[in-house]
């Protein structure tokens, strides 16, 4: 077969002809010229973006015979044998089918022997993603120290399945999708050496189709070629790539928005029945209404748009279609994209969406704004002069009202006593000291173990009642009463509102009954050193007592009781 695909004849061999990628060409170029290249590295990036042809065009520069050179001359012997694949120093491998550790021991094992016909043993591993996790380790070493004359180059469309050690040892360069610009003026240096006719339209609608990927530009570009002959029309293009052109979005979208349902519904059987892809149109439509959002909020970024071209057309829809309805049919759309994954029928999604669209409430916004403009300058100022009157009125009846009461101030603070009154909260000392005499750690922790399912139960028995509780701990617990200390004063007040709710509730939870007697955290701190420092005191008195005892009985064995008595 002597016919090649558009993609294999014009596959870039020199750095120049690498589309979109002038961060990575311009890096390995630097690199080579100064001799300064890496041992391994790691292209990384969507499918049909040039990361196996940089590979190929880099094993060929670090070999040309004209070597340090920025591009390889494609002239000598060592460029075209790497360019045809007849030297054997240069091994292109696909990982997909060399996943196992034998595969890489195998290469571990040749890569120590010097090249044969180049100065430098290039591995170029394509889907690296694809080797096992054993064959990865086994590649390890290999990687990291290699012989002066080898350099391997990985390359991958999902790098996060390659292990962080692998990527350690490389230089990562991330591919980037191609620009819709870059796409078409490379086609057109193609179609100019090709002489073939397609029109520009043709060539954008190519681009956008082809998803930032080069590779698949022109097999679509090859493809419509074959379908028409040597003139290509738009319409060749989307019968190929089952797209709808861009008045059918115009006009379907303004149908929806004027709530034409017959009219809209018409034109989605039609596009059915010509045999476009319903997934396909709903990703162009929801693109298509991105893109006229976009425009409406920013007229001057055209260089933004997706699938859009800027036509008289476009520009009047742009002006009758309001943000908010493209905001909701996105999201109308993007559910509808999600359904007809899973479905048998994805037509009946789509006329589901339209019918949504056509009969959603499009004028909810237009009238805000129409009933907005019916308040009239005429209207404004009887408005203000109402309120002018009223203003008057007002001043009137304060000069009119009587003076205060020489009593009412004071009844001021009498309130804010009684609130005070109120809120303030008397701490029981003589109760809690009690308490605190009998308190034992083996209660306490029975509490304490049962507190937060205490805490569970009162919620749902009573909500205010845990609100006034829930920050507060138990401090300390005899048999029959229970310290609690809560965080503020507040608290406690509010606290004594609940407490047979609380006390019922902590019976059921801990099966005996305890008195909560609540106290403030500061206060309870001051007690508690209090009630220590106390049993410090007596503690040392009673081992000051134990000690003098054993002195007195030796003194009445010497010198008699009698003697002792008179002494004291």
């Amino acid at each position: 077969m002597s016919y090649q695909a558009l993609y294999r004849v014009w596959r870039p061999r020199n750095f120049t002809d690498v589309v979109g990628q002038s961060h990575i060409t311009r890096t390995l170029q630097n690199a080579i010229e100064q001799e300064k290249f890496s041992h391994a590295y790691l292209f990384s990036g969507p499918r049909g973006t040039g990361k196996t042809s940089a590979a190929k065009i880099f094993a060929k520069t670090i070999n040309c015979e004209k070597a340090p050179v920025r591009e390889p001359c494609n002239e000598c012997d060592a460029c075209r044998g790497i360019q045809d694949g007849s030297i054997s120093d240069i091994i292109e491998m696909d990982a997909a089918s060399h996943t196992s550790v034998e595969d890489i021991r195998e290469i571990r094992d040749k890569v120590k022997y010097a090249s044969s016909v180049v100065p430098y043993k290039v591995y170029i591993i394509d889907e690296v993603h694809m080797i096992s996790v054993n064959a990865f380790n086994a590649l390890l070493k290999t990687l990291e120290e290699p012989p002066k004359h080898v350099v391997f180059i990985l390359a991958t469309t999902e790098p996060h399945k390659i292990p962080l050690t692998i990527i350690s040892r490389c230089q990562r360069f991330d591919f980037k999708p191609i620009s819709s610009k870059a796409i078409v003026d490379r086609m057109h240096t193609i179609l100019d050496q090709e002489k073939v006719s397609v029109s520009s339209d043709a060539l954008e609608t190519v681009a956008l189709a082809a998803e930032g990927g080069m590779r698949d530009a022109l097999s679509i570009l090859d493809q419509a070629i074959s379908y028409s002959g040597d003139s290509v029309t738009l319409q060749d293009v989307l019968a190929v790539t089952g797209g709808v052109s861009q008045q059918v979005l115009t006009d379907i979208v303004q149908e929806m928005y004027k709530q034409d349902v017959q009219k809209a519904l018409k034109l989605l059987d039609e596009i059915v029945q010509n045999g476009k892809d319903p997934g396909r149109f709903v990703f162009d439509l929801i693109y298509f209404l991105r893109d006229l959002m976009l425009y409406q909020s920013a007229p001057s970024l055209e260089g933004i748009l997706e699938r859009a071209i800027i036509d008289e057309a476009f520009k009047e829809l742009a002006k009758l279609v309001t943000v908010d309805w493209i905001r909701n049919a996105i999201m109308e759309l993007n559910q509808c994209q999600q359904e007809i994954k899973w479905s048998n029928s994805p037509k009946v999604f789509i006329e589901i969406a339209v019918l949504s669209l056509s009969k959603s409430d499009t004028k909810q916004s237009e009238s805000t704004e129409s009933v907005k403009a019916t308040v009239s300058d005429e209207a404004l100022q009887k408005l203000s002069d109402k309120v002018e009157i009223l203003e008057k009125e007002l001043q009137k009846w304060k000069n009119a009202a009587p003076a205060p009461n020489a009593a009412a101030p004071a009844e001021k603070p009498r309130r804010a006593q009684s609130r005070a009154s109120k809120n303030s909260y008397k701490t029981p000392y003589e109760k809690i000291r009690h308490v605190l005499q009998s308190a034992e750690k083996v209660s306490l922790k029975q509490v304490q173990s049962e507190w937060g399912s205490f805490l569970s139960a009162l919620k749902k028995a009573n909500a205010p009642a845990h609100a006034t509780i829930q920050d507060s701990k138990p401090a300390a617990a005899s048999d029959t009463a229970l310290v609690v200390a809560f965080k503020y004063e507040i608290h406690c007040s509010l606290f004594l509102d609940n407490r047979e709710t609380v006390e019922a509730v902590l019976t059921k939870s801990i099966g005996k009954e305890l008195t909560i007697i609540p106290i403030p955290e500061n206060n309870w701190q001051e007690l508690r050193n209090e009630y220590i420092n106390k049993q410090e005191e007596t503690t040392n008195q009673e081992e000051q007592e134990t000690t003098a005892d054993p002195l007195i009985d030796e003194a009445r064995k010497l010198v008699g009781d009698d003697l002792l008595e008179i002494h004291d």
